[in-house]
């Protein structure tokens, strides 16, 4: 696969777009705070194409997704930071680092073997960067989802040896939250803290499951929009809104969606 040469037009048309006096007058009031906040929305975008199994969004996702990086390759040009070129070198050079199984002497490594072994090469890269550790051990971007940092941070504390042997205690530490969340009733803070300790308990168990908890959050919403959906529609026939039925009504018909989903 050879490079598109229209990486070389989206680098001008980002230049132009750029340029004091002829530009953007947008493009050229923004700063990399500004962007980052686009830069997540788009990755999300990306995330919500592929759950929808829509190829033809994913291309277009995916595109609005590089016009991110771009962007932020020419602010720091404008700088004199970096290009976009760096970016690509210093990514290409990554991937070869740390695929030594593919480039390197390593062979028939197991997918577990591989992320293990991407796990100690970007140790190694941090500590020749000089980030020694001394921060702690823990070291996850604060702007990522809550359930996806509580994943990371777990995971991160797991490989130090501070972990629970079996899951059958994270399903026991899940219970305890529970009965701590009901005894907190009443009390706003407590409530608040005991919530919070109940869904890190649950992403403990979805992480000793290797199931993703964002992915699988994102199902259930998806799952609860079409269940709703379907009650809406039953109830428009009839010429109605769900503000205008019962809980009842309500629960009925969210039963009949569900079991029209599982085929029953």
């Amino acid at each position: 696969m050879k490079p598109a040469p229209d990486v070389g037009r989206l680098l001008e048309i980002m230049a132009r777009l750029r340029t004091p006096g002829s530009g953007c007058a947008w493009d050229l009031e923004q700063t990399f705070a500004t962007i980052a906040p686009y830069t997540i929305e788009e990755a999300y975008e990306v995330a919500d194409a592929i759950a929808r199994n829509d190829r033809a969004g994913l291309k277009d996702e995916l595109g609005d997704l590089l016009l991110q990086v771009v962007f932020h390759a020419r602010m720091a040009e404008e700088e004199g930071a970096f290009d976009f070129g760096d970016v690509v070198q210093a990514l290409n050079q990554k991937l070869v680092r740390r695929h030594p199984h593919v480039f390197g002497d390593a062979r028939d490594l197991s997918p577990d073997e591989v992320k293990t072994l991407w796990g100690r090469i970007k140790d190694a890269e941090r500590k020749t960067q000089g980030e020694t550790g001394e921060a702690g051990t823990l070291q996850v971007p604060l702007a990522l989802p809550a359930l996806t940092r509580a994943e990371k941070l777990q995971r991160q504390a797991a490989a130090v040896g501070f972990d629970w042997e079996h899951t059958e205690d994270v399903i026991a530490k899940i219970e305890e939250e529970i009965r701590e969340l009901g005894a907190a009733r009443g009390r706003l803070d407590a409530e608040r803290e005991e919530i919070g300790d109940l869904l890190f308990a649950l992403v403990n168990l979805a992480r000793r499951l290797r199931i993703d908890p964002e992915g699988a959050l994102r199902e259930s919403n998806a799952k609860f929009e079409r269940r709703f959906a379907a009650i809406e529609e039953a109830l428009a026939a009839k010429g109605r809104r769900p503000k205008d039925a019962t809980l009842a009504e309500l629960d009925a018909l969210w039963d009949a969606a569900k079991a029209k989903e599982r085929g029953k």
